[in-house]
């Protein structure tokens, strides 16, 4: 959903000019908070800048209401949609896998391994790194996602 201190009317005449000149539909809800209420519990006014304008702020918040990620962009750089669009799926394989995804991690990648909690753990680790050259050190592993976990990747042999 979009949150904007601009008036409905504003949003109806931005997401008609969208269409007209891309012949794309906003299909998202987009809320008028034209007091700025909403934006300034959510810090997205920066009262360095101004009173009334917003930053570009994106909000990923789960399916229990929790917020997950906060990206905040300069009022003069675009969002960058790929960006939020991986960080999104990053999330639903960590959760998945109960695994982390690594930095610069993309889609259909290996998870990292949570690390050992004992010692006995710790030599079953190394000796399965050994085994299948899969990690760099006891706290360093990786492990490719469950089936279950990945989401549009096609299954081998099908189209």
């Amino acid at each position: 959903m979009g949150l904007s201190v601009d008036s409905n009317n504003s949003h109806l005449a931005w997401v008609y000019d969208i269409y007209c000149k891309t012949g794309v539909r906003v299909s998202f809800p987009i809320i008028a908070d034209r007091n700025g209420e909403i934006a300034r519990k959510y810090g997205m006014i920066a009262n360095d800048i101004s009173n009334t304008e917003t930053v570009r702020n994106v909000y990923i918040i789960d399916d229990k209401g929790i917020v997950r990620t906060i990206l905040i962009y300069p009022m003069n750089v675009g969002r960058f949609i790929p960006e939020i669009i991986r960080i999104v799926q990053a999330l639903q394989m960590a959760d998945c896998t109960k695994a982390s995804t690594g930095a610069n991690w993309l889609p259909n990648q290996p998870v990292i391994v949570p690390m050992p909690k004992t010692f006995k753990e710790l030599e079953e680790r190394i000796e399965y790194i050994n085994e299948n050259r899969n990690g760099k050190t006891w706290y360093l592993s990786f492990k490719e996602p469950e089936e279950k976990c990945i989401q549009g990747k096609e299954k081998e042999g099908k189209k």
